[in-house]
């Protein structure tokens, strides 16, 4: 999301400045007595003719509207980060996918697992894996000792409680 900010920023910002800049000029040259670039005529009779009744408009407004809820959704909405901060003092961070990535590794190298996958939240400065894994409902104990290793291994805080998932394998018919 961070890089859909940017960019929809620096187009906004561009516009922006190239509207301005095209304003100014175009106020100057009348202020000159000059021909100005853009014929401003046309658009006061368009836009002084358009009602809102006509169903362009409604249309074209009820898409703005319509766009401005996505947004503001997607900004208020709490998207999981791209990167974990390993320390609050080094300014050492982890790609959480990554992370990710080497808990499934370490949860799935314990006998009787089949499958696991892991997400990883971080709150209040602790890192919160989930892990939701297939296998033997009696290695539990081991799934989280394997993923508290791996945790120790790349120098993450302190843990918080690690959510365990374990459904048991089953069997074709």
């Amino acid at each position: 999301m961070r890089t859909v900010n940017r960019v929809a920023s620096l187009l906004l910002a561009t516009a922006l400045l190239v509207g301005g800049a095209l304003a100014a000029v175009q106020a100057l040259l009348l202020a000159l007595d000059r021909p100005a670039p853009l014929d401003t005529t046309g658009w006061f009779d368009a836009l002084s003719g358009t009602r809102w009744r006509d169903p362009t408009v409604r249309a074209v407004a009820g898409g703005a509207v319509l766009l401005g809820l996505v947004i503001l959704v997607a900004q208020l909405r709490p998207w999981a980060p791209v990167r974990l901060r390993t320390d609050d003092h080094d300014g050492w961070h982890l790609h959480r996918r990554s992370v990710e990535r080497r808990l499934s590794d370490a949860a799935r190298a314990v006998p009787g697992v089949r499958r696991a996958r892991v997400r990883v939240r971080r709150r209040a400065g602790q890192w919160r894996p989930r892990v939701r894994a297939t296998g033997d409902p009696a290695a539990r104990a081991e799934i989280e000792y394997a993923v508290h290793q791996e945790l120790h291994r790349l120098t993450a805080p302190r843990p918080g409680r690690i959510d365990i998932r374990l459904q048991p394998h089953r069997r074709p018919a």
